[in-house]
């Protein structure tokens, strides 16, 4: 692909990922964010999947905008290139986790609907809901989603591949974004006000980004000379000939 049907592609699937985020999230919540969300998950069943199979979607789009950026981003850093492989896959594993829990409290609430004793459903419930939202909105926040907008946006501030203003933005959303999975790891009810008003400007800046490179696309002036074989090492080794 060209430099610029990349910039496309990626732009799209950054609305992808995003649309299917803002999606499927309040499709979950609307089933398993309730008191009773083991019998609402075996009401609403079809609800509860639909809002998996869109966080699948999201995990599909968020690794394919790091394998197709991939070859634009290492002409600049590979290691930051690399680094983006690496945080959006370990964000796919994490949302395929969170995944499989929400499928498997499809199952639990069908359980505990027709069971007698329902204690032992309820505990495995809270266990299953404690484990999403743990993993979704901490681990996923403070470790994963977060590190992977760093690498990103300091890959593109170092080669200037998108204006600055457009870097400084993500680096500033990804800390603010960090900050908001720190505070849920020590006591921060997930989805709350402060946790939503410091993730939005991130997700506002990937919106301006994907638009940016749907309509403009990479600056083509910049990070176009792929790093030497060797790298700057080998340039200063000296050849065989020399030696003999």
């Amino acid at each position: 692909m060209t430099d610029r049907v990349t910039a496309r592609v990626v732009g799209t699937l950054f609305l992808v990922a995003t649309i299917a985020g803002l999606i499927g999230l309040p499709l979950q919540e609307s089933v398993v964010g309730g008191g009773d969300y083991l019998t609402a998950a075996s009401a609403h069943s079809d609800r509860l999947a639909t809002g998996v199979l869109l966080q699948l979607v999201m995990g599909v789009a968020v690794v394919s905008i790091a394998v197709v950026i991939y070859p634009v981003l290492r002409r600049g850093t590979e290691r930051l290139a690399m680094g983006y492989v690496v945080a959006r896959a370990l964000e796919a594993v994490v949302d395929v986790v969170g995944a499989i829990g929400l499928l498997t409290l499809i199952t639990v609430g069908e359980k505990y609907v027709a069971a007698e004793n329902r204690a032992s459903f309820a505990a495995l419930g809270q266990l299953i809901t404690a484990e999403r939202d743990w993993a979704g909105h901490a681990v996923l926040d403070a470790a994963v989603f977060s590190l992977g907008a760093l690498v990103l946006n300091a890959a593109f501030y170092r080669s200037r591949l998108v204006p600055r203003w457009l870097s400084v933005w993500g680096l500033a959303g990804a800390a603010a974004y960090l900050t908001a999975g720190l505070l849920v790891m020590y006591g921060l009810e997930p989805l709350s006000t402060p946790q939503v008003v410091l993730e939005a400007p991130l997700g506002l800046q990937e919106i301006a980004l994907a638009l940016w490179l749907i309509l403009k696309g990479f600056d083509s002036t910049r990070g176009s000379t792929p790093p030497a074989a060797g790298g700057a090492r080998d340039q200063h080794a000296p050849s065989i000939a020399s030696l003999t």
